[in-house]
């Protein structure tokens, strides 16, 4: 998590880093690292599969990161006296790339669906892909401790 905290913060500030003061970057750096932590929580409550975090360092950190140069930049950002309109071009931004690549990704993985599979067979999934993939499992053992105790 630390390590997620890290880069949180270095891709929040990626689109700022040329209009924001270091003061700034602070900011924007320290309230994504919280921001990463809350947003893995709210993932594993969702149920949505991310076991590395990286939605949760790129996509919500990346828009996070987005939106600040709205509130920060140095000319015209809300925080520093230059009102709403650069923070709505940001918002407007945000919103189109978001719905292009959600519009583009639901596209291809339709495509890959239809093609090739996107899903493993139940029991390569229970063995693990680890052993499907190469030939070996990563953490031994694992497996057999968690079907022993009943949690999957």
């Amino acid at each position: 998590m630390i390590l997620n905290g890290t880069l949180a913060g270095l891709v929040a500030i990626t689109a700022a880093c040329n209009v924001v003061t270091p003061g700034s970057s602070l900011v924007i750096g320290g309230a994504a690292g919280v921001l990463v932590v809350y947003a893995v929580l709210f993932f594993d409550r969702v149920k949505l599969d991310d076991p590395v975090g990286a939605l949760s360092v790129h996509l919500v950190n990346g828009v996070f990161g987005t939106l600040c140069v709205g509130l920060f930049a140095t000319e015209g950002g809300l925080f520093m006296g230059g009102g709403f309109a650069k923070t709505l071009t940001q918002m407007i931004g945000i919103g189109a790339i978001g719905a292009m690549t959600f519009a583009l990704s639901l596209g291809a993985w339709m495509l890959l669906k239809v093609t090739m599979g996107i899903r493993v067979s139940a029991e390569e999934e229970i063995e693990g892909l680890d052993v499907g993939e190469h030939g070996m499992e990563a953490y031994s053992g694992l497996v057999e401790q968690k079907m022993s105790t009943g949690v999957i």
